[in-house]
């Protein structure tokens, strides 16, 4: 989603500062599949000003710069709703974790070990965190996507809990036919190459 459609979809919710904004689009429940860059949304909210989508009103605070906040304009309400009917592209993961463990083979097994216990506490935290908001969500499309959400975590908890040992174990007998082959005395013979294919239980 660009950056405009986001700053109004923001802004649907009730007026807000620029940094009020990109504080919505990095905490849940927005931060969790959109982003955008800090220095995109002045310029993205100098624009929609231009275009009459949202009005900026200066408010004093004491001893600090005056705030700018930002509020929809009926124009912008209707151009939120008009980007808003358009077929979705299609999703975008990106992760740091899916990478490491796609090369777990280059890492030290108990590495591996340690960082997939990290990650199945993250996920049993947020799971705590959004158990506990359920009550504060009033909206259908709200609770829609908070429901899509556990069930996205409690299914990635699922395969790491079920999976870790299996993974870890293969790991470590990749480790030993590693070490096995590099202290083999040299026999002549091609050795079978080592590949990732017991990973996958190949």
């Amino acid at each position: 989603m660009d950056v405009r459609t986001l700053c109004l979809a923001v802004l649907s919710g009730g007026e807000a500062s620029g940094y009020e904004i990109r504080k919505a689009l990095q905490e849940a429940p927005l931060g969790h599949f959109q982003d955008a860059a800090y220095g995109s949304i002045y310029p993205a909210l100098l624009r929609l000003s231009n275009e009459g989508l949202v009005n900026g009103t200066a408010l004093s605070q004491e001893k600090r710069p005056d705030k700018k906040v930002y509020s929809l304009t009926a124009s912008g309400e209707r151009a939120l709703r008009q980007a808003l009917m358009v077929a979705p592209g299609p999703d975008k993961f990106r992760s740091d974790f899916l990478l490491i463990l796609y090369l777990a083979d280059q890492l030290p097994p108990e590495f591996i070990v340690d960082i997939i216990d990290e990650r199945m506490a993250e996920y049993e935290s947020c799971l705590a965190d959004m158990d506990d908001c359920d009550a504060c969500l009033e909206h259908p499309g709200t609770r829609f996507v908070h429901g899509f959400g556990q069930a996205w975590y409690r299914a990635a908890l699922e395969y790491l809990r079920e999976n870790r040992d299996r993974f870890a174990a293969e790991l470590v007998e990749m480790k030993r036919r590693r070490e096995i082959y590099k202290e083999s005395p040299s026999t002549g013979e091609k050795a079978a190459p080592l590949t990732s294919s017991v990973l996958i239980g190949e």
